[in-house]
């Protein structure tokens, strides 16, 4: 799980325990998730987890949408656009450091950079990431690049 340190606490007399994370985003990622992108873990509770997500130059994921689990997103470098559906309607959002978005429960989105530099976002998942068989495939705006 990336380069996480945790650190617990523990008092006499009532047992307390304080179990917190800190993380440092890795130079090598993780895992590559279901829609292709590089998923670097960094730190996770039991409502939610977070990691940093790294499209390169001139990809395009594979369109999916979550069975179970929603996300919020933080553009922290380059530029991408993201397309979302969603109960008949659809956008497609100019992502570039500094916009949030989110990911409702259902959702069936896909992204893709642009430019010359790779996309960075910072996504927490709510709860946390179950595994592969989360994402389902769907039709996508764009031909995917892997």
């Amino acid at each position: 799980m990336g380069q996480l340190q945790a650190t617990g606490h523990t008092r006499t007399g009532t047992i307390s325990l304080v179990t917190w994370q800190t993380a440092r985003v890795g130079r090598q990622y993780d895992a590559l998730a279901p829609d292709g992108s590089e998923i670097r873990l960094l730190v996770q509770l039991d409502g939610g987890s977070m990691v940093h997500c790294t499209l390169r130059p001139g990809c395009v994921t594979r369109a999916v949408r979550h069975r179970t689990v929603q996300e919020v997103w933080l553009c922290l470098a380059g530029r991408g656009q993201l397309w979302r559906h969603s109960a008949g309607s659809e956008e497609v959002t100019e992502l570039e450091p500094g916009v949030a978005v989110t990911i409702p429960l259902g959702a069936e989105f896909q992204f893709r950079t642009v430019g010359d530099a790779a996309l960075e976002v910072a996504i927490t998942t709510m709860p946390p990431w179950p595994g592969d068989d989360e994402a389902v495939p769907v039709q996508g705006t764009w031909q995917p690049t892997s």
